[in-house]
């Protein structure tokens, strides 16, 4: 064990010499022999495993392999010659490890004569472990050098515990600089051919290339002139049909078909479309597949900005190459925008609307912006004279929002939230038609019952008819009007309710009917007024209103005897139970729309 050295022995005698001249001729010879050999082969599995059965006749050892540098630095076994088990085929020798390590980090040959048991070795034990089962024992390794660079070591390996002579160790390092150079030389051999196989697949398909990119181009420019000329679905199936053979569908997003070209949208397997939807739509790209009786169909998905809009669709009986499979890719994307812009539109639109019913049923005066605005609208902000307001329990603000909007443009006017009503202004000349119509409109289509009420604007005095008409709608529900529509002035009778103007008006009249009764509750924790109403709602009926009331008949009897004794014994009679039971009336339906008036705790 230890450095090529030992040298070969002094020749004692002539024929000893001659002997060994010879040898080393044989040796060269060989090795120039091989070395031309090896220039000759091309292919890197040739030239390796060329260069292990050169080297292990050269060198007369049981077997030789090879071992290339990873780009991990491990050294893995590429090539062998002798017996070598499976095990040992496949070893690898991690960076720094074993005899390959040392020359490796040396660049220099390295030889022992006992593997198992050199000392001045890193031993891997995954390697130790197969060292036995196949009987290695005196092992050479020489590096393979590209310039200063080691790419890998070629060993020979004995069964038997032996030297290495300097002769074989340099014949062998010989050897292993023209092995090294042919390897070299197959790898850019290699490459250079990858590189040219590559390059005339490329030139191959280039008129192909070329080609598509045409279409691709006349695709790409009918498809802005579809969306530079206000184009839609309709427009963009037909531009499909022109370029690809078969039938275009395009459906909403309720898979609803709103465009055929090309021939009749005939989905035989309707199972198989439904599932190229689904996939479509949870994959993001072209789904095809062809039912039982051969056709094929592809579906893409439209959609723009995470939003899905619909499918685009294409059958045929021949199945789409890629390039169509992207041109209807793109197609998809170009519709989800064009959609996408059109909804922008729509919903600008509805904001600007939205902004202007704010700014004008607000005391501020109109910005010139916001002018300019409507008359862009087609609305005359001077002359909508009529306000709406519709309110539906069982339906959103939303949801009736949604259905005023078109209802506004047909009237020239404006439609949006306001103070979390449904509210639209608009210009008519019969408040009471305008009110019947838009209930009836929202009624089928809401489907649920309906309040629509409307007001004749006073001047510039917009939100005070706002106020207006939402106090009514409260006062209709107080008198069981649920499913109507009807202008303020048919409840003029209850607007000292509803008219905030005419509050003192109010205030004054119940002070004069009620006010001793409202003192009395208040003072004494009664419930004189409510008794009052429960008598005039039942008509005078004693029984009913006792029951109404939940209260005793000798109860009732000492409460309408209190109310005769506070005002007056004449309070049932004819002009003066009109003007009390108004007054009651007017009572219970001002706490309905504004809450119990603070002397009214009774």
């Amino acid at each position: 064990m230890g450095q090529p050295g030992s040298g070969t022995a002094d020749a004692v005698g002539e024929g000893e010499l001659a002997s060994y001249r010879l040898r080393r001729e044989r040796e060269l010879s060989s090795l120039y022999t091989t070395a031309r050999s090896l220039t000759a082969l091309g292919e890197v599995g040739e030239v390796l495993r060329s260069i292990v059965r050169h080297a292990h006749e050269l060198i007369g050892c049981d077997f030789a392999y090879l071992s290339l540098l990873d780009e991990d630095g491990y050294l893995t076994l590429r090539a062998s010659a002798g017996t070598i088990s499976p095990e040992f085929s496949s070893a690898r020798m991690p960076p720094g490890a074993g005899l390959g390590g040392r020359v490796i980090e040396s660049r220099a040959p390295f030889w022992v004569s006992n593997y198992h048991e050199a000392q001045v070795l890193r031993h891997d034990s995954r390697f130790d472990l197969l060292v036995p089962s196949e009987g290695l024992m005196a092992l050479l390794g020489v590096p393979l050098l590209v310039g200063e660079e080691a790419v890998g070591v070629l060993f020979a390996a004995d069964r038997t515990e032996r030297p290495f002579e300097t002769d074989e160790v340099a014949l062998f390092s010989a050897f292993a600089g023209h092995a090294a150079v042919a390897l070299n030389n197959a790898r850019l051999y290699e490459e250079s051919r990858v590189s040219l196989r590559r390059l005339t697949d490329a030139y191959r398909t280039i008129e192909d290339q070329v080609a598509t990119m045409e279409r691709a181009a006349a695709v790409h420019e009918a498809l802005t002139h579809v969306v530079l000329t206000g184009g839609g679905p309709g427009d963009i199936a037909q531009l499909l049909v022109e370029h690809l053979r078969g039938t275009v569908t395009v459906q909403d997003r309720d898979d609803k078909v709103i465009a055929v070209r090309g021939g009749r949208d005939e989905h035989a397997d309707q199972d198989l479309a439904r599932d190229l939807r689904e996939e479509a739509r949870r994959t993001g790209r072209c789904a095809s597949s062809r039912d039982e009786g051969g056709a094929a169909l592809s579906v893409v998905a439209v959609g723009a900005g995470g939003s899905p809009f619909g499918f685009l669709s294409l059958s045929g009986h021949a199945a789409p190459e890629p390039a169509d499979v992207r041109m209807l890719e793109r197609s998809a994307q170009i519709m989800g925008l064009l959609i996408l812009m059109r909804d922008a539109r729509v919903e600008a639109e509805k904001r600007v609307r939205g902004e202007l019913l704010m700014e004008l049923l607000s005391r501020r005066p109109l910005h010139p912006a916001q002018r300019e605005r409507a008359v862009a609208l087609g609305v005359d902000v001077d002359h909508l004279d009529v306000l709406v307001v519709a309110d539906c329990p069982e339906r959103p603000t939303s949801d009736i929002v949604r259905q005023l909007r078109p209802l506004s443009s047909e009237w020239s006017g404006l439609a949006g939230e306001y103070l979390g009503q449904a509210t639209m202004l608009l210009r008519a000349d019969d408040v009471d038609d305008v009110a019947s119509a838009l209930h009836h409109t929202l009624r089928r289509t809401l489907g649920a019952p309906t309040l629509v009420v409307a007001d004749r604007i006073a001047g510039q005095e917009r939100s005070r008819s706002f106020t207006l008409t939402q106090r009514c709608i409260k006062v209709m529900r107080s008198l069981g009007d649920n499913d109507r529509g009807a202008s303020t002035h048919q409840y003029g009778m209850y607007s000292l309710v509803f008219d905030p103007e005419r509050a003192h008006d109010l205030d004054r009249f119940l002070t004069d009917c009620l006010g001793t009764l409202l003192e009395y509750d208040q003072r004494r924790s009664t419930d004189l007024v409510a008794t009052t109403a429960a008598y005039f709602a039942h008509s005078g009926h004693l029984s009913r209103t006792a029951r109404s009331l939940h209260v005793h008949m000798n109860t009732l009897l000492k409460r309408l005897d209190r109310i005769g004794v506070l005002l007056g014994d004449d309070w049932r009679s004819p002009d003066s139970a009109l003007r009390l039971h108004l007054a009651v009336r007017l009572h219970e339906l001002r706490a309905a729309v504004d809450g119990p008036a603070p002397d009214a705790t009774g």
